[in-house]
């Protein structure tokens, strides 16, 4: 293995930044502003990532066109999370979220206008005036296209800042010291299959969700989960898996993204008798109540035999009353996915949807810096030196048990410039680099080795299909003990059948295959997280509903779940329910 480590190439940074998304970019771009040596690693070209896929919007109380402000929206977003949401990471991303859509404003993104030239918000799910009362329109939308739109300027800005990109490389593990210290990270360059040794005085992991967990689901294929296995591979907790959100309305059967946005703009859904039945779950908030409210009540309407088409499968989202206009200039891609995949065009024509798995509100714990916390000797949140997270793969925890549509985005361009500042204040005491520990480089390249194996009698195909049927069928939008612990088996199962899983194909070049192969790793591991946490929390709370215990239990279960790879060991931590500066919003019912 030493002849083998002296041939790989080295590079050194000051950050190593994983993930070309959003928060990745975010981060990247403030570094590279303060003059950071920066290099940022991405299994695919930065504007392929998934950020490119956000349609609806980026919330802020800019207040251009109803009332507004940032204690409102920070009730709001408290309210959304079912009380699980961290309320001092709460205040900090709603008090700078104003400011940093005019930044983004500034950094080139092209925000749709109102008539007096200000940046256009329309209304979004779960978001009120006057903590509670009527419905704001807080979210500030460039079309439906508002997550293309920041990720390319980001990219731009990146550009322009002389941030060092690392296209198409794939990260195997983290490498660390024996105090903890992350040093940086082994990865694969996917054009040649040689290994790269990269050292850094930081490490951010900005890898995205891991959706692909489900059949059924909005993410790109790229959404694997690899940030959060690597952080799991090295002993770091993963915070609140069970909480998974399910979007309300996926294209029915194929499970592509209609934007809430649609319904922001006067759209709404009806059941097979022409019912808006939203009315009947939601009184006040009807068609923009929560994700998790919607996506249980379209459930229930096909459940109870009020579905639509001839297999009663699925409901119905009318925007055909907006008129062509709106939807021309509003919801252009939405207009352009629905004829490609359904071959109807929305202007006259009713969209077929039905709920599909979309974001993870669980993640790597962090803390409001973007630093990763995990416990160890003095208390549950302590930093594990040199390793940050920000975006989908962390866990702030801004999101708690359900998230706010539009707040994903805020989340990426708050915590990813946060988690670069604090980055900029660690650099200015860290002159040199650590010492690269070799029994830890060690144990990355023999990970990379163990797909160099032969004669295995399981293929990656099968059994990341396997997979995603699993938790699809075990860990779905409504959950009891049996089935989920029947998941746990299952899951556990095909965790055993992955050391059977061999490669046909050995070859170096661009060979997609083993990249595959690791992302089938990541995902089990991301799965067992998922199923084991939601077998262990007996009670109903925003994403997570139990119909064996249909209510929210804040007595014994006002907790953050932890979840160790080693031995699948479950621990918890507290809620942090006290703000910033503001008085704590105390759990009550939560109603639309």
């Amino acid at each position: 293995m030493t002849g083998i480590v002296k041939q790989i190439e080295r590079r050194r940074f000051d950050a190593l930044v994983i993930g070309a998304g959003g928060g990745g970019l975010r981060a990247a771009l403030q570094l590279a502003q303060a003059e950071a040596d920066v290099a940022v690693v991405s299994k695919v070209f930065p504007t392929r990532s998934h950020t490119v896929a956000a349609q609806g919007g980026i919330n802020a109380a800019l207040a251009n066109v109803r009332p507004d402000n940032w204690h409102w929206h920070m009730y709001d977003t408290v309210k959304g999370s079912d009380y699980l949401g961290d309320q001092d990471a709460i205040e900090y991303m709603c008090r700078a979220a104003s400011r940093l859509v005019y930044e983004l404003e500034h950094f080139g993104v092209p925000f749709s206008r109102l008539d007096n030239g200000k940046i256009y918000q329309r209304p979004f799910g779960g978001q009120s005036q006057n903590f509670g009362g009527e419905q704001a329109a807080r979210t500030c939308a460039a079309a439906d296209r508002t997550g293309h739109a920041i990720l390319h300027s980001l990219y731009q800005q990146n550009i322009r800042a002389k941030t060092h990109f690392f296209d198409e490389y794939f990260a195997i593990d983290l490498l660390s010291d024996p105090e903890g210290y992350v040093q940086g990270a082994l990865v694969l360059c996917i054009e040649t299959g040689e290994p790269l040794i990269i050292e850094a005085k930081t490490t951010l992991l900005a890898t995205g969700g891991a959706g692909q967990i489900y059949r059924t689901n909005t993410n790109a294929r790229i959404n694997t989960g690899d940030g959060m296995a690597m952080a799991l591979r090295a002993g770091i907790p993963l915070q609140d898996m069970e909480f998974f959100q399910f979007h309300p309305t996926g294209i029915a059967g194929k499970g592509m993204l209609i934007t809430e946005g649609s319904r922001g703009e006067g759209g709404y859904l009806v059941n097979k008798d022409g019912e808006r039945f939203m009315e009947r779950y939601a009184p006040t908030a009807k068609d923009l109540a929560s994700r998790d409210v919607v996506s249980r009540s379209i459930f229930t309407e096909v459940k109870e035999g009020r579905g639509c088409g001839p297999n009663g499968d699925h409901v119905l989202l009318k925007v055909d009353h907006l008129g062509a206009d709106v939807i021309k200039s509003r919801l252009p891609g939405i207009r352009d996915m629905v004829r490609t995949f359904l071959h109807i065009d929305p202007i006259d024509s009713p969209i077929p949807v039905y709920p599909t798995a979309h974001y993870t509100m669980g993640g790597i714990p962090t803390n409001r810096f973007g630093q990763v916390v995990a416990p160890e000797h003095h208390g549950a949140e302590e930093p594990v030196p040199g390793l940050y997270a920000v975006g989908e793969c962390a866990c702030v925890s801004v999101h708690g048990a359900n998230r706010l549509g539009g707040n994903s985005l805020l989340d990426i361009v708050v915590f990813g410039r946060a988690a670069g500042n604090h980055i900029i204040e660690v650099l200015k005491e860290s002159r040199y680099h650590r010492p690269l520990d070799q029994a830890s480089l060690d144990r990355a390249l023999a990970h990379l080795a163990r797909w160099e194996r032969t004669g295995g009698s399981e293929t990656v195909d099968s059994l990341r299909t396997d997979l995603q049927r699993t938790m699809e069928d075990y860990c779905g939008v409504f959950r009891t003990q049996d089935v989920l612990d029947e998941g746990v088996r299952k899951v556990r199962d095909i965790e055993r059948r992955l050391a059977d899983v061999t490669l046909q194909d050995h070859s170096r070049v661009f060979n997609t295959a083993r990249i595959e192969a690791f992302e089938l790793e990541n995902l089990v591991d991301v799965a067992l997280a998922a199923v084991t946490s939601a077998a262990a929390r007996h009670e109903s709370r925003g994403a997570h509903s139990r119909i064996d215990h249909p209510t929210r239990d804040d007595e014994h279960w006002l907790k953050h779940s932890l979840y160790f790879r080693d031995g699948g060991q479950l621990d918890y931590k507290p809620v942090r329910t006290r703000p910033l500066t503001v008085d704590s919003f105390p759990p009550k019912a939560r109603v639309y």
